[in-house]
C-alpha cells in the first residue's frame, strides 16, 4: 500500500491513490489536474521516506471533482444583561478531490 503526507492550506494529509480529501479551496476547474508539491512523507511496502522538510523529487497528483461551499455555520455572539447579540453565518469554501498517483 502506498501512501504519503501532503501539506495544502495550512493542513497536512494522509492520502492514497483512490482516496477523496476535502481540502481549502484551490484555484483550478472540476474535472482539472492539480499537483502537491510540498510532500513531507513517503512510504510503500518497502521502504519510508521522511522530507526533511519535504521530500525531495516526490510529487502527488490529483483531480478536482468538486468545487463547493460547507454547509452554514452559525456564529451567534452574545452578551447578557447588555443587550447585545449578533448573529452571522458562515460557508467555507472548499474543493474536493481525488488522488490519482504518487511518485
Amino acid at each position: 500500500m502506498e501512501l504519503a503526507i501532503i501539506k495544502t492550506g495550512g493542513k497536512q494529509y494522509k492520502v492514497s491513490p483512490g482516496k477523496k480529501i476535502r481540502i481549502e479551496k484551490l484555484d483550478g476547474k472540476e474535472g482539472g489536474s492539480i499537483n502537491f508539491d510540498d510532500v513531507l512523507l513517503v512510504a510503500d511496502d518497502k521502504d519510508v521516506k521522511i522530507g526533511q522538510p519535504r521530500v525531495e523529487g516526490a510529487k502527488v497528483t490529483g483531480k478536482i471533482l468538486k468545487q463547493d461551499r460547507a454547509d452554514k455555520v452559525i456564529v451567534f455572539k452574545y452578551k447578557s444583561k447588555k443587550r447585545y447579540h449578533v448573529k452571522r453565518g458562515h460557508r467555507q469554501p472548499f474543493s474536493l478531490v481525488e488522488i490519482e498517483t504518487i511518485k
